[in-house]
């Protein structure tokens, strides 16, 4: 039997374990969240408003408490660490403020006599698959939505946040979510697997690889379970030659090292029109190497480590090879000597298509320039990729911003500005970065079922 374990990334040390549960009481958890659905579902709109209001509440009131265990799972620095707290509070509290207006029926314009309306209602219980990168954060995008529009969940975290999920599950007690609503579960692969085949879950929703999304949306699609999966990205970051320059350099910096690069959102790849190259390129390497990685608790640090030694190496291994095969490196490179997953922030230029750096996400501070002679030469190189999720275009032409944000194979495009969430805009992307769409009414509906009901 598989455990979860807490392993602070500063020092190497396990700080908790949990074992997984057995199959038994697997079994028992899902009967418990198909139980408290059949309450849930018929429980009063207000009361499910007043549940997330106090959700939210608590998550300002326990802000620190919350956080340090962000810090401590995942290395996340503590001031980042208390703004992912304040987003989730901001999550909840925008289901609550919405969720009458989500749940109210829509008039059909119909032809003929009598009426028809389209009534948004739950499905069931539904099983949530989610990351380490921000422990609170997806689970609340996954949770918010559906908690207030009547579906009960069972989340599997994963191994290395173990007391973050354990934190999440209280608070929601804590705000008076009845029992079996919200169901932490500490269960391997295997069962995520069996829980998703079980007839009375009705839907999945994982945010990690793309590896783990197709075995998920593969066990879903063979037992007709709708799926949501938000996967990977290596997002296009691109800076024309109208450019505010200065501007465009700081964003790129914060961009691609904030949560320590370890986000699927985060600018991976910076394509810079050739007359602004290097002027860009010399400001962002100096920003770039401003982030010095430090001890995530203090108040001052803005990168701390990655979350594993295992996230470490894999980045490194992909920074080696592409050195070996002829990449320029403009800055850090190499994984420091000494205790602790830190990687120092690192940019290089001259990766090519065999290098397996141009085309796989670097989940970590390392950034790729390439340099561009046209806008039609950006966008051939952003779409060049599995991932279509979120990139970024600088330019103070407004014309030129619609062209590219319209040409980009992506879900998101932010103009003038790096990706940012927020509970009223809609999260997601296309190709290999997943199916589906979390936040917003995009979210909320997801998961529901658009009965159509008609009166002659």
């Amino acid at each position: 039997m598989g455990v979860y374990t807490t392993i602070d990334p500063v020092t190497g040390e396990e700080n908790a374990q949990y074992p997984e549960i057995s199959d038994a009481e697997l079994d028992a958890l899902i009967g418990h969240s198909t139980a408290a659905y059949r309450s849930w579902r018929t429980t009063p709109l207000e009361r499910r408003r007043i549940v997330l209001t106090r959700a939210a509440e608590i998550h300002r009131e326990q802000a620190d408490e919350l956080a340090k265990l962000l810090t401590l799972e995942m290395g996340k620095p503590i001031a980042q660490a208390r703004g992912e707290v304040q987003l989730v509070a901001s999550i909840y509290q925008y289901y609550a403020d919405h969720v009458e207006e989500y749940m109210a029926d829509e008039p059909l314009d119909i032809t003929g006599s009598g009426t028809a309306v389209v009534r948004t209602e739950p499905i069931g219980p539904l099983v949530g698959v989610m990351p380490w990168n921000y422990p609170y954060y997806q689970v609340a995008r996954f949770a918010a939505p559906n908690i207030a529009l009547g579906n009960t969940i069972i989340v599997k975290h994963a191994r290395n946040c173990p007391q973050s999920a354990l934190a999440i599950e209280r608070v929601l007690t804590e705000a008076g979510l009845p029992a079996g609503v919200y169901r932490n579960a500490f269960i391997s692969s295997v069962q995520v697997a069996n829980a998703v085949a079980d007839p009375r879950v009705q839907g999945v929703s994982l945010t990690g690889s793309e590896k783990a999304g197709s075995a998920v949306g593969e066990v879903a699609g063979r037992h007709m379970k709708k799926c949501v999966l938000e996967l990977g990205g290596s997002d296009p970051f691109i800076v024309l030659d109208d450019a505010d320059v200065d501007a465009a350099a700081a964003a790129a910096v914060v961009g691609r090292l904030g949560n320590g690069g370890q986000a699927c959102t985060a600018s991976k790849r910076f394509l810079v029109d050739e007359r602004v190259y290097e002027e860009f390129v010399g400001k962002f390497v100096d920003g770039m190497a401003g982030w010095q990685p430090g001890d995530p608790t203090s108040p001052d640090t803005k990168l701390g480590p990655m979350a594993s030694n295992a996230g470490v190496e894999e980045l490194d291994e992909l920074v080696q090879e592409a050195i070996s095969r002829g990449a320029d490196v403009l800055l850090g490179g190499h994984r420091p000597d000494g205790v602790g997953a830190y990687y120092p922030p690192t940019v290089l230029a001259g990766v090519t298509r065999e290098m397996r750096a141009f085309s796989e996400e670097l989940f970590g501070p390392v950034a790729v320039v390439h340099r561009v002679g046209s806008i039609d030469e950006a966008i051939d190189l952003a779409n060049d990729s599995q991932f279509g999720l979120s990139p970024s275009v600088f330019t103070s032409d407004p014309d030129k911003a619609d062209r590219i944000a319209e040409e980009l194979e992506t879900g998101m495009v932010w103009i003038n500005g790096i990706s940012k969430s927020s509970p009223d805009l809609p999260f997601g992307g296309v190709k290999g970065s997943g199916v589906g769409r979390e936040l917003a009414r995009y979210g909320f509906n997801e998961f529901a079922n658009k009965k159509l009901v008609r009166n002659p």
